[in-house]
């Protein structure tokens, strides 16, 4: 009987390197993810994302949170720079963060700082109504009128104010930064409410930040 041809080393050889090479490539290839796959996975992001949308869509900015006093790394002066120049470029680079809002100031501590109070009044009234204790029910902008106009409109306001029976008023008159004279309306209102209208004021401070800080004042009245 004759006996079986048995295949030659280099054929089986070969198609071992072939089988390998197969093997290899099948690795390689990704699992193709099928739509519905994929249509589940894109309706999930899409809830996701508007889950999110319908948590948030209540939520409000807190003004008052936009100028939060902020720890500044103090500057340490270069080695052999002299006190007064390392004290003059700290205070210079303090004014130029206050400028551009980068560090809080507190409006009390500034020279444009109004605070009158009635003598027969409580002094800490005024800190309590510079500290917004006391709701503004309503409030006039004279910040552009001429002296005369804005003596009109503050005549008639606080008249009109009392009328009313409002407790706590707030005029808007500017800082007078562009004018060659100064802050004349500032000064001027300050004058009217301390003298003319002092029998129907309890205290008269300048406003908080967010109610126009120093351009503005709170006024308490009887």
């Amino acid at each position: 009987m004759a006996s079986k041809k048995q295949p030659s080393k280099s054929l089986v050889s070969h198609s071992l390197k072939d089988l390998k090479k197969i093997i290899k490539k099948k690795k390689s290839l990704k699992p193709v993810e099928s739509a519905p796959a994929k249509t589940a996975k894109a309706a999930r992001r899409v809830s996701d994302e508007q889950a999110f949308l319908d948590a948030m869509k209540e939520v409000q900015e807190i003004k008052e949170f936009r100028n939060l006093p902020v720890d500044h790394k103090k500057w340490k002066a270069p080695a052999g720079m002299h006190k007064r120049d390392a004290a003059l470029h700290e205070a210079v680079r303090r004014l130029e963060d206050i400028v551009k809002g980068r560090r809080y100031i507190n409006l009390s501590k500034t020279q444009e700082y109004i605070k009158w109070v009635h003598p027969d009044f409580r002094d800490d009234v005024a800190n309590d109504l510079h500290e917004g204790r006391y709701s503004v029910q309503d409030s006039i902008d004279i910040h552009g009128l001429i002296l005369d106009e804005a003596e009109i409109e503050v005549d008639r306001f606080i008249r009109e104010s009392r009328t009313k029976n409002l407790r706590c008023i707030k005029i808007i008159h500017g800082r007078g930064l562009r004018s060659p004279n100064g802050p004349v309306l500032k000064r001027a209102v300050v004058q009217w409410l301390s003298r003319r209208y002092r029998k129907y004021i309890v205290a008269f401070v300048t406003a908080r930040r967010c109610d126009g800080g120093l351009g503005a004042l709170y006024i308490l009245l009887r």
